[in-house]
């Protein structure tokens, strides 16, 4: 799904590996990123919108009503 869309709006910056791992000033690269969504789901953002090729992320109620 990331397919070359940057991987960095995939990963929950609420989640407590994220913090902990401090991803917000060390992020981590692209295939450290996906390994550690796959082993980690919740380290994906959710609710996860795909519509025409297009990715929306998190909820917000103006944005998914214009999607």
């Amino acid at each position: 799904m990331i397919g070359k869309a940057d991987h960095l709006p995939f990963l929950n910056t609420r989640n407590e590996l994220y913090r902990e791992m401090n991803m917000k000033t060390n992020p981590p690269p692209r295939a450290e990123a996906i390994r550690l969504m796959s082993a980690n789901p919740n380290l994906i953002k959710r609710p996860l919108l795909v519509r025409d090729g297009r990715i929306l992320f998190g909820f917000d109620e103006t944005q998914w009503g214009a999607f």
